[in-house]
């Protein structure tokens, strides 16, 4: 079949390619960080579930008119802080309006450098979510998995992408 300095030859030649990195398509693997347990106030978490000494809390929340678009009626009214970052390069999390059962009815990313810094130290911010259905909306919620990562993927770049990623972005319908 074949010679076999040919098959001698072959560990030698896998070696080879992959030290040339042409084998990093197949090594290659993206993987998604578990979500993190939704709360009023949390511990912000990177991808391995570590603590990255920030502290995300929704400050108080309301139904009311946007100011803007009066005659969509009410959407959720947010305040939210961070305690632990200096809010320039810091950490993004969800925040959801949720219902009795912890029903996302709609969520978005609010990030700490987006945040106004209040003379504590402490950053804070506001924002407003649009939910088909307000009278249902129980809770407002942050999950503690930083957003902020944007690490590239396997897809995006076989070579170079892959490792751990936030969990997707918290969305409607979701069970927090």
């Amino acid at each position: 079949m074949f010679p076999a300095r040919l098959l001698a030859a072959a560990p030698l030649a896998l070696v080879i390619l992959a030290l040339s990195g042409c084998s990093s398509v197949w090594d290659c693997t993206d993987t998604s960080a578990k979500r993190g347990e939704a709360g009023v106030r949390v511990q912000v978490e990177d991808t391995s579930g570590q603590p990255l000494g920030v502290t995300a809390e929704v400050v108080d929340w309301r139904l009311e008119p946007h100011p803007q678009v009066p005659s969509e009626g009410d959407q959720v009214h947010f305040h939210y802080g961070y305690d632990g970052t200096d809010g320039i390069s810091g950490p993004a999390v969800d925040v959801c309006a949720v219902d009795g059962k912890r029903v996302a009815l709609g969520c978005q990313t609010v990030h700490s450098s987006e945040s106004r810094p209040e003379p504590d130290g402490a950053l804070t911010g506001d924002g407003w979510l649009a939910v088909e259905r307000p009278e249902q909306v129980a809770e407002v919620l942050l999950i503690p998995n930083d957003q902020s990562s944007e690490r590239r993927t396997c897809e995006q770049d076989s070579k170079d992408g892959g490792g751990t990623h936030p969990p997707e972005p918290a969305g409607r319908g979701d069970q927090l």
